[in-house]
């Protein structure tokens, strides 16, 4: 190729290049005199290159009279200092409509090292500002604030992540970057891929949707609630549509939500041990209100409750428990023969403490097995004992007991189990009393 040839060659690619930027691109020989202009610059003024290149400087139509020294000498100043200068001119378009524009001007060196001109980049004053915007949004977001921010990237891993979402994961931002959603949950990922899928596929869902999850921290795993918002992130480059990934705010609002659960919980309790007692109320026989009481336990509590009481035994020093009653009444009822509890057995260490115990089936150890050893049903996995005491004296022992399906008993549990305890034992106080009576 003749170097003619290739310098046309040269030409068509640099003018190819300036012609597909998005910004407002010309250039100035060491005179003042355009030598490139792109379309940008063409779009944000109206005139064309034809109608640009070769004139010196915008005196006489790209600014005003009064202004176009000025302009002209800061423009060009750009070609005796290093880096770059920014400045903002009023420029006129040819419809003669003003347009306030932020350049950024460098001087470009000749071969030998001396000025040879000046290359010039400019848009909108508003549209510079919005691109300013949205660069410290986006930074705001991930260092200051108070929802966590974490950019997921198509494959449904972290891309990015702020402090707040970090401390929320309870790691470090760095740790959670790449890693699949499944080794930072134990609980809630299938629901939170889900949505994050969904996402991708139709867009943001219209309103925030809170999630119950469990992290995995350095202490151990907890259980949160998150409120989550989700925006599906395209490609602003891209003729149509591309995915980058979802954009996912959350703020933990576990407090509030388990406030509201447990003054829930509180309320159904207490309409439970109200018809509870109004439906005992109407049991001639004591021992059959207390059964009734544990029916009327089992509403969202547990899932079987057996009643044992104190037998009479010689020897003041052996107890020997027997059932009384169970709910649901498939389990066995009332007996003679004492319960085989052995040393050690929850519902005796009930009665020594004068208290509830709470236990749970070993991890590794069958759930069937654990319970039979213990004369539970087989579908045991949570248990909570308490004693029943009535007028200063104990009278046996009731038990609660969950699947494995279920929460472990927590402290809340025994206290209204306590309750119950105590309703049950003054009904079989008075059913003994009634007895000796006849």
């Amino acid at each position: 190729m003749s170097a003619s040839g290739r310098d046309e060659t040269t030409d068509d690619l640099l003018a190819a290049l300036l012609d597909g930027m998005d910004a407002a691109l010309c250039a100035f020989d060491s005179d003042g005199v355009i030598t490139h202009w792109n379309r940008e610059a063409e779009r944000i003024l109206g005139w064309s290159a034809g109608e640009a290149v070769g004139r010196k400087g915008f005196e006489g139509w790209a600014v005003r009279a009064a202004d176009a020294q000025d302009v002209q000498d800061r423009l060009m100043s750009a070609q005796h200092v290093p880096g770059r200068q920014v400045h903002e001119f009023a420029l006129l378009t040819k419809d003669g409509g003003r347009v306030l524009v932020r350049t950024q001007s460098a001087g470009v060196p000749g071969a030998d090292g001396t000025p040879a001109g000046v290359y010039c980049a400019f848009s909108e004053v508003h549209a510079q500002i919005d691109l300013e915007r949205s660069i410290a949004l986006s930074e705001a977001l991930m260092e200051d604030a108070s929802w966590g921010v974490v950019l997921v990237d198509v494959d449904l891993r972290p891309a990015v992540v702020n402090a707040h979402a970090a401390r929320a994961f309870g790691t470090g931002r760095t740790a959670l970057l790449g890693r699949p959603l499944g080794e930072l949950l134990t609980q809630g990922v299938e629901e939170l891929e889900g949505a994050l899928q969904h996402v991708l596929a139709e867009g943001a869902p219209p309103a925030p949707v809170e999630m119950w999850v469990s992290v995995r921290t350095a202490e151990g795993v907890r259980r949160r609630c998150w409120r989550c918002g989700f925006v599906r992130l395209a490609s602003p480059l891209a003729e149509e549509p591309v995915p980058l990934g979802v954009g996912w705010l959350l703020q933990d609002v576990t407090e509030a939500r388990q406030e509201q659960l447990d003054a829930a919980q509180a309320r159904f309790r207490s309409h439970q041990l109200h018809r509870a007692g109004r439906a005992a109320a109407e049991c001639e026989d004591p021992a059959e209100a207390a059964a009734v009481r544990l029916d009327f336990a089992l509403a969202g509590f547990a899932e079987h409750a057996l009643l044992d009481v104190l037998a009479p035994a010689a020897d003041s020093e052996r107890r020997r428990l027997v059932r009384c009653a169970a709910s649901p009444p498939a389990l066995p009822g009332p007996g003679s023969i004492p319960v085989r509890y052995v040393a050690g057995h929850p519902a005796l260490q009930a009665l020594d403490r004068i208290g509830s115990v709470r236990t749970s089936a070993p991890r590794g150890e069958a759930d069937a097995e654990w319970a039979r050893a213990r004369q539970w049903p087989e579908s045991a996995a949570h248990v909570l004992c308490t004693v029943l005491r009535s007028r200063g004296r104990t009278l046996g022992a009731l038990t609660f007991l969950r699947g494995p399906s279920r929460a472990a008993f927590e402290r809340a549990d025994a206290a209204y189990a306590e309750e119950v305890a105590a309703r049950v034992a003054a009904d079989l106080d008075l059913a003994a009393g009634a007895g000796a009576a006849q």
